[in-house]
């Protein structure tokens, strides 16, 4: 229950800082803020890195001059996934619903919702979820 509950702030603190970059990023004016909402940015997609199948890929803040985190949420339809690819930054991925198997380095394991992994440069992965199952995760990076 401790270990739930100290996930459930690092998340919660984790979003509120993203939030709070995305605002300070689109102005210096002091309380100016973006609102986005899933249906503005909500795309049908093949999955990414040659995964195949469907997705739906929620691209966050896209159109933010000097913004410079990725923020995406993205819903992995039954037989998609995200294809096995080598990390060039850091990048996490946090699962909201769903379970699936991740593929890191060679070596595979069970997610589910409320699992949070951070894969670094260098690394390889891959996610597919669990066979007539949906998944959906949010995925943060750095932009280049």
């Amino acid at each position: 229950m401790k270990n739930n509950l100290t996930l459930y702030f690092c998340i919660t603190f984790f979003f509120v800082l993203v939030v709070t970059l995305t605002t300070q990023a689109q102005t210096s004016e002091p309380g100016k803020y973006i609102l986005e909402h899933d249906a503005q940015v909500a795309k049908e997609q093949p999955g990414p890195h040659d995964g195949g199948g469907q997705s739906i890929g929620y691209s966050f803040f896209d159109g933010v001059k000097a913004y410079k985190t990725a923020f995406k949420k993205r819903t992995l339809k039954p037989g998609s996934s995200i294809g096995y690819h080598l990390q060039q930054e850091d990048e996490i991925y946090y699962i909201l619903s769903g379970t699936g198997e991740m593929k890191m380095n060679g070596k595979t394991f069970p997610v589910k919702s409320g699992d949070a992994i951070l894969t670094r440069p260098g690394s390889s992965h891959g996610l597919t979820p669990d066979k007539n199952t949906e998944l959906t995760l949010i995925i943060v990076y750095p932009k280049n």
